[in-house]
């Protein structure tokens, strides 16, 4: 592979870890690369990423390396979160949410084994709008962030607490699974709405 080609793979590798990361250990084995020459593609792409005119910057946090927004850009953001169009919830989001208030506190691997998706942009839109946040990390390997819902969670539903969601069904159907799912998502919509007015 040549230099260029080295780098965007790498790239390709920030994005797809997500807010996760990756570390350089793991980025040298997947690209069967000598530690000492990924540093300097690292060292590289960092460099490039802070140039002004990009969105995106690489950070490195306890050894695990991200791609993030940068701050300067961070009322843009806000603005996007808080327009119109942006104010209801995908069924992606809502999958996510329902399955983050049950199964709490949860890492992102794991909700995506029981949606059988990538979880990455329902988990942003969730915590943008603040009604899932960080909860703590996963023991072991890479520390995963855990997922809890938060107060904002229980405002919009009416509840104390997480105790007084409705419990899952014993024997789950798939039929039953997808009108409960329906009903928790409609009522969920209609809050957003009502709030909205």
């Amino acid at each position: 592979m040549e230099r260029n080609e080295i780098k965007a793979v790498i790239e390709g590798l920030l994005f797809v870890s997500g807010d996760e990361g990756i570390d350089r250990k793991q980025i040298a084995q997947v690209l069967e690369k000598e530690s000492k020459e990924i540093d300097t593609y690292i060292d590289e792409l960092k460099v490039s990423y802070s140039s002004p005119d990009r969105g995106m910057t690489i950070v490195e946090y306890a050894g695990s390396l991200q791609f993030v927004t940068k701050p300067d850009h961070a009322k843009f953001y806000e603005r996007l979160v808080e327009t119109p169009g942006h104010s209801t919830l995908s069924q992606a989001a809502l999958e996510t949410l329902a399955i983050i208030a049950y199964k709490q506190p949860i890492t992102r691997s794991e909700i995506e084994e029981v949606r059988g998706v990538k979880t990455e942009k329902p988990l942003q839109t969730l915590t943008a709008k603040g009604l899932v946040k960080e909860v703590g990390r996963a023991e072991g390997t890479g520390r995963a962030i855990l997922y809890g819902t938060t107060k904002a969670f229980l405002d919009h539903f009416g509840l104390e607490n997480i105790k007084e969601l409705p419990p899952l069904p014993d024997n789950i159907q798939e039929e039953n699974v997808e009108q409960e799912a329906d009903l928790f998502f409609s009522k969920f919509q209609e809050s957003i709405a009502a709030e909205e007015e």
